[in-house]
């Protein structure tokens, strides 16, 4: 699934306070400031290797352009099954039908995560896959998640139908709004499309219902990341009353 390779203060912080990995080598860049020194202590406390470097050579090391002075290699994110995330009580799952920008799929991570969400389903092809640059924008969130991989979008659509979870699509053509819907009590999986495109055919055919976001702008449209947080928000409001 990858992962392994983990660059920025939240997102390494994240690491090892989950503990769900095992972290094999933190590198630190010279001149740090405090934040990091303590965490440099922390990785250290943990018994992780911890290498201090030059600047230069973190920049070398890292895979996104800005690394926030640290950079750690950890053991690759293990995926969940998607029977087990349809099984979840009161499941709230999202699930993405070809999003592959990486800092797109990032954030969708963090917002779900932050949501109360109960896990995540990504396609396996023509898809972001995880990145470094996906670990850096979801922020840690990654490492509190369940992901789950698997064909087909529109497959695992049909697989939540028979585990009695709900599918609600996201459109701006939807047939109601999603502040409309009855969803406090019932498991759910919200399906987000691509980037410009959006759900796929048979994705949304197969969805429940196809929901859209209210537009009281001038502007007509939602990228993918800010759509999935304001629906995303709209759930965990009206499953908990509150945001």
């Amino acid at each position: 699934m990858g992962g392994e390779r983990v660059e920025g203060r939240r997102a390494v912080t994240e690491l090892l306070t989950a503990g769900r990995r095992r972290v094999r080598t933190v590198w630190f860049a010279a001149g740090r400031s405090a934040d990091l020194t303590e965490l440099a202590d922390d990785a250290t406390r943990r018994g992780i290797p911890v290498q201090h470097v030059t600047r230069e050579e973190l920049d070398d090391l890292a895979a996104t352009e800005v690394p926030q002075g640290v950079v750690a290699d950890a053991d690759p994110i293990e995926p969940t099954g998607v029977e087990t995330l349809l099984a979840t009580p009161r499941a709230f799952l999202v699930a993405l039908d070809g999003v592959t920008d990486p800092q797109n799929l990032g954030a969708i991570v963090r917002v779900a995560e932050t949501a109360g969400a109960t896990g995540i389903v990504l396609p396996r092809h023509r898809a972001a896959r995880i990145t470094p640059a996906v670990t850096k924008a979801a922020a840690g969130a990654i490492e509190y998640l369940p992901i789950a991989t698997a064909a087909g979008i529109p497959s695992v659509i049909i697989q939540a139908g028979r585990a009695d979870v709900w599918t609600i699509g996201l459109e701006a053509d939807g047939d109601v709004t999603i502040d409309e819907l009855a969803v406090a009590d019932r498991p759910l999986m919200l399906v987000f499309g691509s980037e410009g495109r959006g759900l796929s055919r048979l994705a949304r055919e197969r969805c429940d219902v196809v929901a859209r976001i209210p537009m009281r702008g001038h502007v007509a449209s939602l990228n993918v990341g800010a759509a999935a947080a304001i629906a995303c928000a709209t759930v965990a409001r009206l499953r908990t009353g509150s945001l």
